[in-house]
């Protein structure tokens, strides 16, 4: 079983930083994608960036060029936010995308954290 926790989120005002973490627990074989995700109050749920254990990323335009993926550690995935907006606000949500088998294209998902940004 694998499991994902976040952390890091928060209230921060506009322009400022912050950087969430999500920590992957269990046999996940080695090889996925993590990505992240948010969901603003009253919105669907959209992609915000993602990377592979190889390293690609990809970002949303909405977030391209203010928002870096990274690996932080073996099983701690970073998203480091810069010059935050108030349309940043959401509960931001870890998901991790097997790429081994037995799990190949499994979904793991995290609980989600909460970003506020607001004066």
């Amino acid at each position: 079983q694998v499991t994902l926790v976040e952390s890091g989120g928060g209230l921060v005002e506009p322009g400022g930083s912050l950087r969430l973490s999500c920590k992957v627990s269990g046999n996940t074989d080695g090889v996925y994608v993590i990505r992240w995700h948010r969901q603003a109050p009253g919105k669907e749920r959209e992609f915000v960036a993602s990377i592979g254990t190889g390293g690609t990323s990809n970002y949303a335009e909405s977030v391209k060029g203010r928002f870096t993926i990274s690996r932080g550690s073996y099983d701690l995935w970073l998203l480091q936010m810069n010059d935050l907006k108030w349309e940043d606000t959401a509960v931001y949500v870890c998901e991790l995308e097997s790429r081994s088998v037995p799990t190949y294209g499994k979904e793991f998902w995290g609980r989600g954290i909460k970003v506020t940004v607001s004066s």
